[in-house]
């Protein structure tokens, strides 16, 4: 009996404890667990951030949506319910029965919903029924830059392009509401709701300039047609400072609807690769053969070193041999004896091998590392590819000798464009890149991208020479149709084959720059595929010198007096 009794007594002690545990001890964890389970959240999307080109012309906007949803233990009339859903928001009626009774806490409806569409449901005043303004992702300009830009999904997060790049930029942070239930989840009446409101995301300002943009856009949809090419890429620069004005990549496709297949990727067979495609943007993401372009990494790795000047005489009777191989000249019969000036005003592949073997392997990969080609550009846009080019140690004289006038490895324009920045402006390394400034939404400043130009990777007497040669070539060379009278312009042509070779299928290109003395701005113009004529010289000159004729005014550089011209 005592033991019983002793037994009694221990377990009331332990008892004792354990409730005084859970009241005392434990009281604060329990009556938040209470508090959680009479809490409902519902959250509220941050309005993202807009982009603006470098004249505050907006790109990207926000337009107000609506969600839509139920909470089932608070509907008191579902068959209301479905009717009025059903026909605001043209679902059939088998669906939203299916959610509407559907036992759970919140239960969506539909997103991205216009606003007029949730003024409506809300004005019907269906107990049961929420109605929550949202954000969806507007672009005024429907396809300009869309490649560039990018878009976002469903959530309001970016996909590719700027959007994805800045997310942390753009996206701000959510709200919620807070709203109290009974046992039964319905919201106790005269409790009020608690909210917390969302931070707008900051705005970010581009070197994009929107004009230029046009002028680009126009000009490669015209060139695509005319040409019937498979795609044409333009991209236009600061080359001082890296700062980017201008890229497109034709076709492109409406940003706001970005899952609507352009007729040109409708024959892929797979849904997401024909998007992916689509959506590729040929400037960063894409490698291709420059061609004679790449000339001008030759030439300036040439001068540098002083294997070469300007007045160095050749001899090309219209081929080169390299051990056992014979490599042409665009020119069958030859140029006959010239200088290097004469060279590259003739973009003469037989000197340029020359230039090359000079150099030899050791030095020209030296070079090659030096300007910055063996590493991305580092521009800000996820999704870059690096040059693609031969191991040092697999590099003969006969692959040093097609390298040095640009063939047999691959590169991206944006790389390419980088390159020759850099070797045009003085002489130092720049990072192309879009991203500017931070503001929020007073347009106060938050934020400043820093972007610095790098190392010097060639002396300013080589850079200086280079200019001056390049300006020959288009003041009477190969990249005559890129001139314009009254503006000192330089540049390089380029035409190159495709792999395989077999296939007849050429890139056009060409690079110019202006003032040839002072450099301002530098375009590139790549045209995949073209039909009929096909040579850069005759086909991608004209483009750029098309998009000068119309933008050098616009940025402010005035005409000089050349020569024996007298029209400013």
């Amino acid at each position: 009996m005592v033991l019983v009794f002793s037994a009694s007594l221990l377990m009331l002690a332990l008892l004792g404890v354990r409730l005084g545990k859970l009241m005392l001890a434990d009281s604060g964890y329990y009556a938040k667990l209470a508090e959680d389970l009479h809490e409902r959240e519902r959250p509220i999307k941050a309005a993202r951030g807009r982009i603006l080109d470098r004249n505050g012309e907006v790109l990207a906007d926000n337009h107000t949506v609506c969600t839509i949803s139920v909470i089932h233990s608070q509907i008191t009339d579902p068959e209301r319910v479905v009717e009025v859903l059903t026909k605001e928001l043209g679902l059939d009626k088998e669906t939203v029965q299916k959610k509407v009774g559907k036992v759970s806490s919140m239960e969506w409806i539909q997103k991205n919903v216009e606003k007029e569409v949730g003024d409506r449901i809300r004005s019907y005043g269906l107990a049961g029924v929420k109605v929550d303004e949202d954000y969806r992702r507007y672009y005024p300009y429907g396809s300009m830059a869309s490649k560039v830009l990018g878009f976002t999904g469903g959530d309001n997060q970016g996909i590719i392009g700027l959007e994805v790049e800045y997310e942390s930029i753009l996206e701000g942070i959510p709200g919620e509401i807070l709203a109290l239930t009974d046992a039964r989840g319905i919201e106790l009446t005269g409790v009020g709701e608690s909210r917390r409101d969302p931070v707008a995301g900051k705005d970010l300002v581009i070197s994009l300039d929107y004009n230029i943009q046009q002028y680009a856009e126009q000009a490669a949809r015209q060139v695509m047609e005319k040409k019937q090419a498979d795609s044409v890429s333009i991209l236009i620069m600061n080359p001082k400072n890296g700062e980017i004005y201008a890229m497109t990549n034709m076709p492109e496709f409406d940003l706001n609807e970005p899952f609507t297949l352009l007729p040109e990727y409708t024959g892929i067979t797979e849904m997401q690769d024909a998007l992916n495609q689509m959506w590729r943007n040929g400037c960063i993401n894409d490698t291709y053969e420059p061609g004679s372009t790449f000339k001008i990494i030759t030439a300036s790795a040439g001068l540098e070193e002083g294997v070469v000047t300007l007045d160095d005489t050749f001899s090309c009777p219209g081929y080169r041999i390299v051990e056992d191989r014979r490599i042409r000249c665009h020119k069958v019969g030859g140029h006959g004896a010239e200088t290097f000036l004469q060279a590259t005003r003739n973009s003469c592949n037989p000197v340029f091998i020359d230039v090359g073997l000079r150099l030899g392997v050791d030095r020209y990969f030296s070079y090659f590392h030096q300007f910055g080609l063996s590493k991305k550009t580092g521009i800000d846009l996820p999704g870059e590819a690096a040059t693609i080019m031969h191991k040092k140690e697999n590099v003969g004289q006969v692959e040093l000798a097609t390298i040095s006038f640009g063939q047999s490895f691959q590169i991206t324009p944006v790389q390419l464009i980088a390159t020759v920045s850099s070797l045009i402006n003085g002489g130092t390394r720049v990072t192309p890149h879009f991203g500017l400034q931070a503001r929020d939404a007073s347009g106060a400043l938050t934020q400043i991208f820093s972007c610095p130009n790098g190392e010097r990777i060639v002396s300013e007497q080589t850079s200086a020479t280079l200019r001056h040669a390049l300006e020959q070539v288009v003041d009477g060379g190969s990249g005559k149709n890129a001139y314009i009278k009254g503006y000192r312009i330089g540049g390089k042509t380029a035409t190159s084959e495709t792999l395989p070779r077999s296939a007849n299928k050429y890139i056009s290109s060409f690079i110019g720059f202006a003032p040839a003395d002072d450099p301002q701005v530098i375009a590139l113009c790549v045209i995949n595929n073209p039909q009929g004529l096909y040579y850069g010289g005759l086909i991608a000159a004209p483009v750029v010198k098309g998009i000068f004729e119309n933008i050098l005014p616009y940025l402010g550089i005035e005409k000089t007096i050349i020569g024996t011209e007298t029209e400013k």
